[in-house]
């Protein structure tokens, strides 16, 4: 497959480093696929927009809606996590130029990397089905049932992907994704109360009951979600950053961070500035297109099913393929999508099992498919204290990491997240579990 060769990616690293710097020395080894395709752009940028996606969109839509402003104060510790953890993978992949599933088997031995994998396999087989019931969503906004467009788009993605022609439309729903930056201009059209909005930020509002916690876990779940974190430190790897050249790099995943949490902002604010002051909560994709009406108007129903049908096609792809490659890369199985399903029956048998269960699951009848978009995430924010302690236990190694091993603050600040991560996710646990309102 073209995307996934050796020569695609030297040749897209040299396009995407020579304005920034030196250009990248370092040849890229070819048994690296995970995430090949996306090398034109810088790793931070693709992780910002892989939050984009349909769950992502979904939880900071339905938190503006049901809470107002009143949940964005989240986004300032969110701000900071995201950007430690990120930036702590980047660095990782720089220094030791190996992905987290190899550090993860070479330093912590079979056991834990299977408990780690399987995590990893169950949050990001949960956020598969939650693309696919993104491309349900938006087709039905165009008045085709889930039960043509899923196992079309399904089929698609998987010939697409094996077949190797992935490339030549991968960029096609990467625009159609940009779409959401129309909240941006929708915020501002709405008219919010920005006093609100500041007391939003300043005064946080903490509430022990099961709504309010199950949102905030989704919230983290979709910013920090799991996959990303493999996601960024591969996508160093595939360049051939090394130490010299990474200080690009972490200016990438930071201005990533920020602008990841920028959109968060504007979609919270703009679902809060309408749908909550009119008292409408989200149960469909039509009603969280109804925050866009400032700016398209009619056309607002159109334009955030083309946005939500691009992001959830693109990322329908892309977990699938990364997940696949981290489970074989992490438990020594062949990979690659050129091989076929006798050279590297787990690979295949992994990205192939895990677009079929999200198709099938999308096309169950009567499925509330915006609740499974935030169930999905909350299933992240579960799960993501395991993956966060791996690699803190990583990135604290100094046999490892050497002199860019973390330091006192970054540990401080990263294990506060895994701490608070783990314990909101009991709290939620018990508040279920007691019926707590």
């Amino acid at each position: 497959m073209a995307w996934t060769r050796a020569e695609n990616v030297r040749d897209a690293g040299r396009r995407l480093w020579r304005r920034g710097g030196r250009r990248v020395q370092r040849a890229v080894s070819s048994r690296r696929g995970l995430l090949a395709y996306l090398a034109v752009i810088g790793p931070g940028m693709i992780a910002a927009n892989a939050g984009n996606d349909a769950g992502g969109v979904a939880t900071y839509a339905s938190a503006g809606a049901d809470y107002g402003y009143n949940l964005l104060w989240t986004l300032i510790p969110l701000v900071l996590a995201l950007g430690v953890v990120q930036e702590t993978c980047a660095r990782m992949g720089a220094v030791t130029g190996k992905g987290l599933s190899d550090l993860i088997r070479e330093q912590f031995g079979v056991r834990w990397t299977v408990l780690v994998m399987l995590a990893l396999l169950v949050a990001n087989g949960g956020v598969t089905v939650s693309e696919f019931v993104g491309i349900a969503a938006a087709t039905e906004l165009f008045g085709v049932p889930r039960f043509v467009s899923v196992p079309l788009a399904g089929f698609a993605v998987w010939w697409l992907v094996v077949k190797g022609s992935y490339r030549r439309v991968e960029r096609v729903f990467l625009l159609m994704s940009l779409v959401f930056l129309a909240y941006i201009v929708s915020a501002f059209l709405a008219r919010p109360e920005w006093g609100e909005v500041a007391r939003g930020f300043a005064r946080p509002r903490v509430e022990l009951n099961p709504g309010y916690l199950f949102t905030v876990v989704a919230l983290i779940g979709t910013t920090i979600s799991p996959y990303m974190q493999v996601f960024v430190q591969s996508s160093v790897v595939e360049k051939g950053v090394t130490e010299e050249d990474y200080a690009l790099t972490r200016v990438d995943v930071w201005t990533g961070t920020v602008f990841a949490i920028g959109i968060a902002f504007f979609i919270m604010v703009a679902t809060a500035a309408t749908l909550h002051r009119a008292g409408i909560r989200i149960e469909t994709a039509e009603d969280a297109a109804r925050a866009l009406q400032p700016l398209a108007g009619e056309y607002a129903r159109t334009l955030f099913g083309v946005g939500l049908f691009g992001a959830s096609m693109l990322a329908a792809a892309v977990l699938p393929l990364a997940t696949a490659y981290s489970i074989s890369e992490a438990l020594g199985f062949e990979k690659g999508v050129s091989r076929s399903f006798r050279e590297a029956p787990i690979f295949l048998g992994i990205f192939t099992f895990l677009v079929v269960v999200g198709a099938l699951v999308a096309m169950i009848p009567g499925l509330p498919l915006f609740r499974v978009l935030l169930v999905t995430q909350v299933i992240n924010g579960l799960l993501l204290p395991i993956l966060l302690a791996s690699i803190l236990r990583l990135a604290s190694d100094r046999e490892l990491m050497g002199a860019h091993a973390n330091g006192r603050v970054y540990n401080a600040a990263s294990w506060l997240t895994v701490l608070v991560v783990s314990a909101l996710s009991l709290l939620y646990i018990a508040t279920r579990l007691f019926n707590f309102q």
